[in-house]
């Protein structure tokens, strides 16, 4: 069954009727209401991603009581296409065509992405800051309407192959990656690094679909191969299996983690957090299980959006500090709109953010966009698992965005 988040103005009917900015042919928009749309993984096997629309919702709200954005409230229409491309495009369409919403927000999945970009792009629907690191999502030229948020996953597998280089110079490197876009921008990025030494450094390279039980047998084989070095580009159910599979084999490679699955609330602490010890990742936002933000004020700032608007939620879940740092984002793209919300303008102002600082961003990482750059986000920096929460270290690093 599809789930819907409508968030209106509570006194919307006592706005005035005509406001600046509000035209009869920009959909979405009325002179009391703006319409975003969305689609989210509140089902199927990436359901722990369901947390980051659900956090999207009560930004809105929270937004809404104070005041909306150009005078108007903000309808939040969210449905679960449970990580599935063909439910993603039917729900998109239902959004666009029949619900009438002004964009597309913070959609979840490259797979479900990749579905729908070509019809929204074609449409003229903004896709804006869609949830997903693929390399693919930052080319105006070709896709002026689509545009992401995240560092890209080929950027973060340059990183952590550098890393490797310097690290450990006799590493055996297994790569382990789901079977689309997603997962195939890791093993891209570690041959930017590597070129013509590709083939002599990295052992073995599976992958695995996102209908699989297990990644049991991808873990053998790897292991089987002499590895010393893992890889993983899995979403967070496959990240925990592999986490606890390599326990469970005894198998001990200096292992590297995508970003989008270090959530300690849906990845680490399922995994067994004595398992993860040791784990190494490329963060760009604050993690709350961190105690050095304690006393941060982004974070705190976070803490208490949490406590009013989402009291029962698991704080050490990552994905809440995602949905939170992008609707923030979005909101000062929505402030820079004015009262115009047209479609063209509402990609022109995404288009222009000038080291905009999110509350849960790394300190020394800003967003910055555009019109030739479609890539809000380019900088990361390591972090390692102790056994009790993510540890920064090192330097705020940058990689490539070919």
């Amino acid at each position: 069954m599809s789930r819907r988040m409508f968030l209106a103005g509570l006194a919307a009917t006592c706005l005035p009727v005509t406001v600046r900015g509000a035209r009869a042919d920009t959909p979405g928009v009325t002179a009391t209401e703006l319409k975003i749309g969305n689609t989210a993984a509140y089902s199927g096997p990436a359901s722990a991603y369901g947390i980051i629309a659900r956090t999207e919702a009560a930004v809105f709200k929270m937004i809404n009581d104070q005041g909306g954005v150009g005078g108007r409230m903000i309808t939040y229409d969210s449905l679960d296409d449970g990580y599935s491309p063909p439910k993603t495009v039917d729900q998109v369409r239902r959004l666009v065509e029949q619900d009438r919403v002004a964009f597309i927000f913070a959609t979840i999945g490259t797979p479900t992405n990749t579905a729908i970009s070509r019809y929204t792009n074609g449409k003229g629907v903004p896709l804006l800051f869609l949830g997903s690191g693929a390399s693919k999502w930052g080319e105006p030229k070709t896709a002026p309407w689509v545009m992401g948020w995240q560092p890209s996953y080929r950027t973060e597998a340059q990183i952590y192959t550098r890393y490797i280089l310097r690290e450990k110079p006799d590493a055996k490197i297994g790569i382990l990656y789901q079977n689309d876009d997603f997962g195939k921008d890791y093993p891209a990025g570690v041959r930017d690094v590597l070129g013509a030494d590709f083939d002599s450094k990295v052992v073995k390279v599976v992958s695995y679909e996102t209908t699989d039980a297990t990644i049991d047998s991808q873990a053998v084989a790897l292991q089987g191969a002499g590895a010393n070095v893992l890889i993983t580009a899995a979403t967070p159910k496959f990240a925990a299996q592999t986490i606890r599979k390599i326990a469970g084999l005894g198998w001990k490679p200096l292992h590297f983690l995508t970003n989008v699955s270090i959530s300690v609330g849906s990845v680490i602490t399922p995994a067994g957090p004595e398992n993860a010890v040791g784990l190494i990742s490329a963060a760009y936002l604050k993690d709350p299980t961190d105690p050095s933000w304690k006393n941060d004020g982004g974070m705190n700032q976070w803490r208490g959006f949490m406590a009013k608007y989402m009291p029962d939620a698991d704080l050490t879940d990552g994905g809440t500090v995602f949905g939170y740092g992008v609707t923030m984002c979005l909101w000062q793209v929505l402030k820079q709109c004015g009262t115009d919300f047209s479609r063209s303008n509402i990609m022109k102002q995404a288009a222009s953010l000038h080291d905009v600082e999110v509350p849960v961003l790394l300190p020394g990482i800003k967003v910055n966009t555009s019109a030739t750059n479609f890539h809000p986000i380019q900088q990361m920096q390591l972090t390692r698992w102790t056994g009790q929460h993510f540890e920064l270290f090192g330097k705020v690093l940058e990689g490539t965005t070919a």
